[in-house]
């Protein structure tokens, strides 16, 4: 039995009026405004996108529209006119019901926004009584049905299932079900897919469309990913510090930005401008191959899990050579091995077969002692600087900590170095007495690569290093790792799903997928000619937008050739 879904448009609203009208909203907490008179119009059945940096008021504004803001600590003026109706000045008895009906919400973390001791399905059900129609059984076919059409397999299982026993992708496909199941008018989408593996996130941006184009709903996406909105959205908002930069139909404001903040964010997306770092690359393939052992080599190395009675092949047979000086990328979506392949190269695993050495050192086999010297030119940037730093912890003591640990120099000598790798990635001595939490994002991930390099290694495995910062922070952070590799000859492994980065950042690829690698290569020729399926598919995934200033743009081997 199929549950019928009601009409729940937005009581007053026609085809000839704006679905969604924001007027002079300010929002404030306090003294600290955090958005200043905002406005923007969506249409029904259209998309819009909110794009900014972090503390640009994206989220908030998202918020105000929910009225989900701290009625104690928010100061909220202006209007949100939903279907003609003031949300604001609604009284809340009378807002209520608007909530999962006309107004629908995906959040970021599709972790925690469900009950982890809750199944799915008693959740769901929540969801589908919005509808008043219908007992238990009726819902749960509903629900079931809608599960299938947001492409869940085996949905009775994922009924029956704890949010943990679920990835990321199908919580994530759980919460949009959950949402669509009312037939919202509006769905407020705030970073989607920011968690997820590229190939699911295609998917999930896929399946967004079609609910708005078959369903006529409409959708504000919240995203610091100007290419997810230029490919995505009808027309979009750019904000900076709360307030208005510009806005207009994406295409136009991407082809012809208006504002410099705008020019910038452009500039700063990998998928926009992805020979954005080619004269580096550039460089370095104009010259000469070195006569010397590759800084890196990976031979045929296969790692195997046992948990729960079954064996877990995470590597398998994996082999690659990394040069000396240049940037060799792992890519794949979860599960493909690259975490594996990375700890087994620092030594924090023994391979069940094959052979890794770094500088024509072996890796595996060795004393303790004698592994700790492999290391010390051998260190790790973290994925997440939020969390990869001591919070307790000063800045000086955070990047000194390598020197003590191998008791390099002596204290005035530890301190010198310390400063120097300060300055390397462009902070003053003034950060040395700060705390993390003193930090911005940008800045927490240069004091991580600061403690990186304080050992001055020849190696540095970059473990997604960017994926949780902004855009434009991203850039910053992208720029310096190009401009310490040049400077020092640092050798480095990309480890990323982002591919759109990685054709910037890389010389060399290698593609994973399931514990394998599927192709290997120069980054031009694997993202111009790709030979196996995988491949095709993760290439696929990165959002492609018309632009005129990516049209006719000469790729790296034509600018080699033109430069000979």
């Amino acid at each position: 039995m199929t549950l019928q879904w009601k009409d729940n448009d937005v009581p007053g609203t026609n085809d000839a009026e704006a679905l969604l009208e924001v007027a002079g909203l300010c929002v404030a907490y306090g003294r600290n405004s955090v958005v200043n008179d905002v406005g923007f119009i969506l249409e029904r059945g259209e998309s819009l996108a909110l794009i900014g940096e972090s503390g640009s008021g994206k989220s908030t504004i998202a918020k105000a529209v929910l009225r989900l803001l701290p009625h104690d600590q928010a100061t909220v003026n202006g209007s949100v006119h939903l279907g003609g109706r003031d949300v604001l000045a609604l009284p809340e008895k009378e807002f209520r019901p608007l909530r999962g009906r006309s107004l629908g919400y995906i959040p970021q973390d599709p972790g925690s926004a469900l009950n982890p001791v809750r199944t799915i399905g008693s959740q769901a059900q929540e969801a589908a009584a919005l509808l008043g129609t219908g007992d238990a059984d009726t819902r749960r076919s509903g629900i079931l049905d809608v599960f299938k059409e947001v492409g869940l397999p085996d949905p009775a299982r994922v009924y029956e299932s704890y949010p943990h026993q679920l990835s990321g992708g199908m919580l994530q496909r759980v919460l949009i079900g959950l949402t669509v199941l009312p037939r919202p008018a509006l769905i407020v989408a705030d970073e989607p897919t920011s968690a997820l593996d590229v190939t699911v996130q295609k998917l999930i941006l896929d399946m967004l469309s079609e609910f708005r184009r078959d369903l006529d709903i409409s959708l504000l996406l919240i995203t610091h990913d100007l290419a997810i909105a230029a490919e995505r959205a009808d027309s979009l908002v750019v904000l900076k510090d709360g307030a208005l930069q510009e806005s207009g139909p994406s295409r136009q404001v991407f082809a012809s930005p208006a504002t410099e903040y705008a020019r910038n964010l452009h500039a700063d997306v990998p998928a926009l401008n992805p020979d954005r770092y080619r004269h580096h690359r550039l460089a370095s393939a104009l010259q000469p191959p070195a006569a010397v052992v590759p800084q890196i080599q990976v031979q045929g190395v296969s790692k195997r899990y046992s948990a729960g009675g079954k064996d877990t092949l995470a590597v398998d047979g994996v082999s690659f050579t990394v040069e000396r000086g240049s940037t060799h990328a792992l890519v794949g979506e979860s599960g493909s091995g690259k975490t594996t392949a990375v700890r087994l190269l620092l030594g924090l695993e023994q391979p069940d077969g094959g052979g890794i050495t770094v500088g024509g050192e072996a890796v595996h086999g060795r004393s303790r002692d004698s592994l700790r010297s492999v290391r010390r030119h051998l260190q790790l940037v973290y994925q997440n600087p939020f969390t990869s730093l001591d919070p307790t912890w000063r800045v000086s003591r955070i990047v000194g900590e390598p020197l003590d640990q191998f008791r390099v120099g002596d204290k005035a000598d530890r301190a010198g170095r310390v400063r120097e790798a300060l300055e390397s990635v462009g902070l003053t001595a003034e950060f040395l007495s700060r705390r993390p939490a003193d930090l911005s994002g940008g800045q927490r991930q240069r004091v991580a690569i600061a403690r990186a390099l304080v050992m001055r290694p020849d190696v540095v495995v970059l473990d997604e290093p960017t994926s949780a910062l902004d855009v434009s922070v991203q850039a910053g952070i992208l720029e310096l790792l190009t401009r310490l590799q040049g400077e020092l000859g640092l050798t480095y492994l990309f480890v990323s799903h982002d591919l759109a980065l990685v054709r910037q950042i890389a010389d060399t690829v290698s593609v994973l997928r399931r514990g394998k690698v599927v192709e290997d290569g120069p980054v031009e020729q694997i993202f111009s000619q790709p030979q196996h399926p995988y491949t095709r598919t993760l290439l696929d995934a990165i959002p492609r937008v018309s632009s005129p200033e990516l049209q006719g743009t000469p790729t790296l081997p034509q600018l080699a050739k033109a430069t000979r």
